[in-house]
């Protein structure tokens, strides 16, 4: 859940940025409404997208841990299992060394998150029935679809739904029609609708700063466009209506569902009605927006295979006994390599029902050479009674296992729950003894159950492995964290080298994704030596520890930057060669988010040639990244040239190309007597006609 409503906030917050910067200032205010919307409802889409595991920024294996088993063997205790998936963390450790325990507080921050929902959600029914008792009780006066409401008091003219709440008594009949007209614009756009979309967004994001922000641009945008729908009609004139405006602001608000004469908007309205209109060129901007939210799902979104994982998880705990893969009795089928015994266990008439283990020979009493027998293989969990013979190095017979209830009862009095029999034989083949369980909590790992145990025990996280981690710098690293750890051979000696090359301050989840890209002390090197911003070194980091706060912040946003376009480098390939490549080419000075940009969209120096030599020597990396974007080639800018746009530039083919204004479209437009001068004008015409 917090995650979850997290990343929501996140998109929204990034989405906001990226309008307020580029967008805010257009007078599209059609198309702006259109994105504010949509990016409320992609904020809230996006986290829930499974995608590639190609696309994913995010290489680490799989995250989620199975039980069913699969032998791997460590030479010191025979035989162990680990998930058929590289498994992750399952459950978060138990209390630290701090006495804080992280369970407590993530429940204590979901039922405050919780409690804000239902506050919002209440505040949010209570202004409706408000307004509606309001519609339906007050004098109405009916014109066509429009109910005309008539308060009193020094009330601001509102709408909501069909109806428009004002004081017939307070406006002079010009001001007075106005405010109508302005109010059933409103209706007929249903902006109320939008609106009430914004409360729901902020009934789930109260806490995010964002999206309040996002409600207020919402509403400016929609008092922006109901405005200058008004203006375009005849009978209004924009000097009238400025001060028709004037005249209506009032300090008292109405309720924020309503579209109403907000105060604080009337400057920027104001503004925005004397503002020159926008250049169709500038609509490139809002194709921009897709990429970024690209790079957000490749960057934080789950990968299929990860979530393939998952359900396979979720089946394998609603299924225990089928996912342990052996059954407490069967047939086995045995090998003899070297001081080793690999045994395959079978069950039932199904030829796949089978489950292959290797274990140590010393571990069993009197095998059966050449006759019939028994033998036993005992551990604390229980013991498996094997009967049948061996001929040679190979074996069959029958199995039957028995739980020890003994190492059942200290179990439970340790916590952990599970069956005698199925989940036992789990813990027989994993052999997880008490003195283990002991041991994790004597480091403090309290909160254990049997899914914690088995991909511990199965990857031999000892107390050595742990206390080396702790001494590496990770003190309080969580069993989230240990497993991975442990699964990419995260030892010190690999922390200790990605701290000595600059990331003193690096976190357990971002030395984890180090380790499954395949990043190491040589590649932080060749990083440092390609990337236009490099870490800072040491002595400048304890400098900057002694500046102010707002500059160690800026440091420490900078560095969490450049771990970031290390990690997208490592993803994306983004080596000496590619970077040499451009150099060559006369880039010099591309910065590590133009590289980023350039590699994922497929922009090569060949791709850059082909604009020099048309003619375009000065092209930089932002106009190649929007060209291949749009897949402008100099073959398509040509094709405009020939249909007599001769000093057409990169920016005019790309908004001709976003807008889907193609030469064929030009062609079939002058065909049918429409003869303009410049390319712009039949841009202007595609979206006039749409598709």
């Amino acid at each position: 859940m917090i995650p979850y409503i997290l990343y929501a906030a996140l998109i929204l917050a990034a989405c906001l940025i990226f309008y307020k910067l580029l967008l805010q200032q257009e007078t599209f205010f059609s198309l702006n409404r259109f994105v504010l919307l949509s990016c409320m409802v992609l904020a809230f889409a996006l986290p829930l997208l499974h995608i590639p595991q190609q696309m994913s920024f995010r290489k680490a294996p799989a995250t989620e841990n199975s039980v069913s088993l699969k032998p791997i063997v460590y030479p010191d205790n025979g035989s162990q299992y680990v998930a058929k998936e590289a498994p992750a963390p399952v459950a978060e450790a138990g209390r630290q060394n701090t006495g804080v325990n992280f369970q407590q507080v993530l429940h204590w921050l979901i039922y405050l998150y919780w409690f804000g929902v239902i506050i919002f959600g209440l505040n949010f029914c209570m202004q409706a029935v408000v307004l509606l008792y309001k519609a339906y009780s007050r004098p109405v006066i009916k014109d066509g679809p429009f109910r005309i409401v008539e308060i009193t008091g020094d009330k601001a003219p509102c709408s909501f739904g069909n109806n428009i709440f004002i004081n017939p008594e307070k406006y002079d009949w010009e001001t007075y029609n106005q405010i109508l007209l302005h109010e059933k614009i409103h209706i007929e756009q249903k902006h109320t609708l939008d609106l009430m979309f914004a409360e729901v967004v902020l009934m789930f994001q109260w806490f995010n700063p964002f999206a309040w922000w996002w409600r207020k641009e919402l509403e400016g945008n929609l008092e922006y466009f109901t405005d200058n729908k008004l203006l375009q009609q005849d009978a209004v004139e924009k000097e009238s209506y400025q001060l028709s405006l004037l005249k209506v602001a009032a300090p008292h608000y109405p309720l924020s569902l309503t579209t109403n004469y907000n105060q604080s908007l009337l400057k920027k309205r104001l503004l925005m009605m004397n503002a020159k209109k926008s250049n169709v060129h500038t609509i490139w901007k809002y194709f921009f927006l897709l990429p970024l939210l690209v790079v957000f799902v490749c960057l934080f979104n789950e990968p299929v295979a990860k979530s393939q994982t998952t359900a396979l998880n979720k089946k394998a705990k609603q299924h225990p006994q089928n996912n342990s893969s052996i059954k407490t009795e069967g047939s086995w089928f045995a090998t003899i390599k070297g001081d080793k015994i690999n045994i395959q266990f079978k069950y039932d008439a199904d030829e796949n029902s089978s489950n292959s283990n290797t274990f140590k020979i010393e571990e069993f009493s009197n095998l059966p050479r050449d006759k019939q027998g028994s033998f036993t293989l005992t551990r604390e969990a229980g013991t498996m009674e094997f009967k049948g013979k061996f001929e040679g190095d190979k074996g069959m017979g029958e199995y039957k296992f028995m739980a020890d209830k003994n190492y059942s009862d200290a179990m439970h009095k340790e916590g952990i729950d599970f069956t005698e029999h199925d989940d036992a034989m789990v813990f027989f083949f994993v052999n997880i003894k008490r003195a283990y369980v002991q041991m994790l909590k004597q480091n403090g790992y309290t909160n254990l159950d049997k899914d914690n145990l088995i991909p511990l025990a199965a990857l031999d996280i000892n107390e050595a492995y742990i206390t080396s981690i702790k001494q590496a710098g990770f003190t309080h690293i969580t069993l989230d964290n240990l497993v991975p750890f442990r699964a990419l051979g995260i030892d010190k000696s690999y922390i200790d080298e990605i701290r000595k090359y600059g990331y003193k301050d690096i976190t357990p989840d971002k030395i984890i994704t180090f380790k499954a890209q395949g990043i190491d002390g040589k590649y932080i090197t060749d990083f440092h030596g390609s990337s236009k911003k490099d870490v800072m070194e040491d002595a400048e980091l304890k400098e900057n520890n002694n500046k102010n706060q707002d500059q160690n912040k800026n440091s420490n946003e900078d560095k969490d930057d450049l771990n970031d376009n290390l990690i997208a480098f490592k993803a994306l390939n983004i080596d000496n060669a590619f970077i040499n490549s451009f150099k060559e080419a006369g880039y010099d000075n591309l910065s590590n988010s133009d590289l980023i940009s350039m590699k994922a969209l497929g922009v090569t120096p060949a791709y850059a040639k082909t604009f020099r030599d048309a003619g375009y020597s000065n092209i930089k990396a932002e106009e190649l990244v929007g060209l291949k974007s749009q897949d402008v080639t100099v073959a398509l800018i040509k094709e405009y040239k020939d249909l007599g746009f001769d000093k057409v530039s990169t920016e005019d083919v790309i908004g001709a190309k976003a807008t889907g204004t193609s030469p064929s479209f030009i062609r079939s437009m002058r065909a049918k007597g429409h003869n303009m001068k410049t390319l712009d004008k039949y841009v202007a015409l595609k979206a006039v006609l749409g598709n």
